[in-house]
């Protein structure tokens, strides 16, 4: 990780805007406290946590997906750990819809 955040202070000091998108897994990064961390580290190199993406349902990856209801807990308890500005945006694609739906 900390070659990976050198660079990204690289590219923040250099005036370059970083976001993240991180995608809910489980087995991965399904808890809160996992949250906590990875917005964490981002903010504290610069970066800005932006989504956080509901897993598409595609073929084979089934077994990754997380309940949107477990999702929306692990954003409650986010938004009671860490300050607003840390906290990404719960998001899902939908067929045939324009652009992110939040969740």
């Amino acid at each position: 990780m900390d070659d990976c955040a050198e660079a990204l202070r690289k590219l923040v000091q250099a005036g370059i805007p970083v976001l993240n998108q991180a995608v809910l897994l489980r087995g991965v990064n399904d808890s809160v406290e996992s949250q906590v961390d990875l917005c964490t580290r981002l903010v504290n190199v610069g970066a800005m946590p932006y989504y956080l993406n509901q897993l598409d349902r595609v073929q084979g990856a089934a077994h990754f997906e997380v309940p949107v209801e477990r999702g929306l807990e692990i954003m409650d308890g986010l938004r009671k750990k860490i300050s607003g500005y840390a906290v990404p945006r719960y998001v899902v694609d939908v067929p045939g819809c324009e652009g992110k739906t939040e969740l």
